[in-house]
């Protein structure tokens, strides 16, 4: 292939990605919308502080990313549990229980968990 055959291509594919990223923050639900700002909270979920996510700014990297997350956490009720109570899975983890310590109500834990489980 020359030059010419592959800036079609390749103008192509920046498009597909354009339109997809487009897609996804159309189809944002307000629930996962919700979700994100109490993430980005900084008094509440405060989840960038050690994590990071497309998207955040000033993120931590104490913690692993988020992405990939359904594959991560194919069933939703775990990464709940985890987000929960984090100690249960690892004693010594530096992650707060944002559910056991009350850190989140039960609504903002629900929609953080809608939002980091859409990632």
């Amino acid at each position: 292939m020359n030059a010419q055959q592959i800036r079609p291509i390749r103008t192509l594919s920046m498009l597909a990605l354009t339109l997809a990223a487009i897609t996804t923050q159309a189809a944002e639900s307000p629930a996962i919308a919700e979700g994100r700002e109490i993430a980005a909270d900084r008094n509440r979920g405060n989840c960038y502080s050690c994590h990071m996510a497309d998207g955040a700014e000033m993120t931590g990297n104490g913690g692993p990313p988020l992405m990939q997350m359904q594959m991560r956490f194919p069933d939703r009720e775990v990464l709940k549990a985890q987000i929960a109570d984090p100690r249960v899975r690892n004693p010594n983890t530096v992650m707060p229980p944002y559910g056991t310590h009350g850190i989140l109500t039960p609504r903002e834990l629900e929609l953080v968990v809608d939002y980091i489980h859409s990632l």
